[in-house]
């Protein structure tokens, strides 16, 4: 990672400036490497080859850390026989400078902090070379090659510089794992409905699924009319809706309750969206409020709702064809500049994969979709809600209550997600059946759809941290607006 002298211009003057270094500094940790084998494991998690500036010294470190791995002894004896006898270093040949390197050697106390700061050294070099290849390429830039797409090919190599070589790898103590498991305790006990997850505001499915967890993939499907982007946006509009936070002593404002919620809307717009929720909100079906059709009273419900969802960390990016690089790189900037705590994705299916000849395998396609996606919300440690189509196989069955075989493209998206959840209402298949009036087939019909009626089943068809099954859900169809179920227990008394 060697970077060439710059000349800068002052007064007159020329001054050079060389990339950041510290030789001496890997030259302290080599020999101590080389003196007691130990020292390795100290920075061994975090420090790799390339991150050392001296071409001769990311051959020794590499050299050394294959020969200590191997069960075997790195000393100036062993190494010199794996590294070219020609190789010099300025007077001197390699077996005297490996010599001189254990002779100088400090403590092997000293190791982790040498290595941390060659480790650090590199990352400043690497940023010197995104700021250089930025340059560069904005001055010479092919056609196809926009802005846009530049700058974020820029956000997403600084957000891996940032997320990488990090010090807390390797095993920590007990106690460490007994603090953060206390510390989620009283998170969850502070939140919404004493959940380790996100509550999503319906109750029943909260306890199924003990809210949406961090960094879970969760894969949300259901056949056309189910209802899965109107479940998926009543729970985005519920978590943001009890978002609050409190400033922390940096300045910095963590989230204690709700999240601030990322909605990627690749198949409505935000105006379709926004009259979606409003009507979920306000009660006043979406087609009335389209159509004007609506008095003054509902007229005063939908401005309150406005107002309300004015309030809400709710944030909707409407762009279509979206590649998952793309969304990746704006998730991250959503992240950075307002927080983020869920992300959902309406839909899988409409994405793009980074190639360009992803089309020509809409399989693969989508395994590279689902597994970025589980990635970035490991990543950014939110749960991501991904809507997904089902295929036509499930009309062709009498009970048509969704299975994981029926996903589209399953095998990737079965094996990507933690959770997934299937929208299954009885209600939308029985309006089609509808027998002649007056018959005995009509009036069993009409028991089943008065039964059906209203009622959703959000099916659990796989949870890595919990049970399967399934969660009946109130549903109204004119305003889209999922809500819980009453239970019978529950229930007033009836009037004999």
């Amino acid at each position: 990672m060697a970077f060439a002298a710059r000349a800068i211009v002052e007064g007159g003057a020329d001054k050079f400036r060389t990339a950041p270094q510290n030789v001496e500094a890997e030259q302290a940790l080599l020999g101590a490497i080389l003196v007691n084998n130990e020292a390795l494991y100290r920075v061994s998690d975090f420090l790799l080859p390339e991150h050392f500036f001296e071409p001769v010294h990311k051959r020794i470190y590499q050299v050394a850390v294959e020969l200590i791995r191997a069960n075997k002894i790195a000393n100036p004896v062993t190494i010199k026989t794996f590294l070219p006898a020609e190789m010099a270093i300025g007077d001197i040949n390699l077996a005297q400078y490996l010599a001189r390197l254990a002779a100088e050697a400090t403590t092997i106390i000293n190791a982790e902090d040498y290595g941390r700061s060659i480790y650090d050294l590199a990352i400043r070099r690497a940023l010197i070379g995104i700021g250089e290849d930025l340059v560069n390429v904005a001055y010479d830039a092919d056609v196809d090659q926009t802005p846009a797409n530049q700058i974020e090919e820029a956000e997403k190599r600084l957000f891996g510089l940032a997320e990488t070589g990090k010090y807390d790898g390797g095993f920590h103590a007990f106690e460490a794992a007994l603090v953060n498991a206390i510390d989620m305790a009283s998170a969850a006990y502070k939140r919404d409905g004493h959940l380790s997850g996100l509550a999503t505001g319906l109750d029943d499915l909260d306890r199924q699924m003990g809210g949406l967890q961090p960094s879970d993939l969760i894969i949300l499907a259901g056949r056309p009319g189910m209802g899965k982007t109107a479940l998926a946006t009543n729970i985005a509009y519920n978590v943001a809706k009890a978002w609050a936070g409190e400033v922390q002593a940096d300045g910095a404002v963590k989230t204690v309750n709700g999240g601030i919620v990322g909605f990627f809307s690749l198949e409505m717009s935000s105006e379709q969206l926004a009259t979606r929720i409003i009507a979920e909100v306000s009660g006043v079906p979406s087609s009335d409020i389209r159509r004007g059709r609506i008095t003054e009273d509902q007229f005063s419900a939908i401005v309150e709702a406005a107002r309300e969802m004015q309030r809400i960390p709710l944030y909707i990016d409407q762009t279509g064809g979206l590649s998952i690089a793309q969304l990746a790189a704006r998730a991250r900037r959503l992240k950075r500049q307002r927080g983020l705590d869920l992300l959902v994705v309406d839909y899988i299916q409409l994405m793009q994969g980074s190639s360009k000849k992803g089309s020509d395998n809409r399989v693969q396609e989508v395994t590279e979709i689902t597994n970025n996606l589980k990635a970035l919300a490991k990543e950014l440690q939110v749960p991501i809600v991904g809507l997904s189509q089902l295929s036509r196989q499930v009309e062709n069955r009498d009970d048509k209550r969704p299975q994981l075989s029926d996903l589209r493209e399953s095998g990737s998206i079965e094996q990507d997600a933690d959770v997934v959840m299937f929208v299954y209402r009885e209600e939308y298949y029985l309006k089609n059946k509808m027998p002649k009036e007056g018959t005995e087939e009509f009036f069993k019909w009409q028991a089943e759809i008065d039964a059906a009626h209203g009622v959703a089943e959000v099916i659990v068809g796989k949870q890595r941290h919990g049970p399967t099954g399934t969660v009946r859900l109130h549903f109204e169809d004119n305003v889209t607006r999922f809500s819980n179920l009453a239970h019978s227990g529950s229930l007033p008394a009836s009037y004999g």
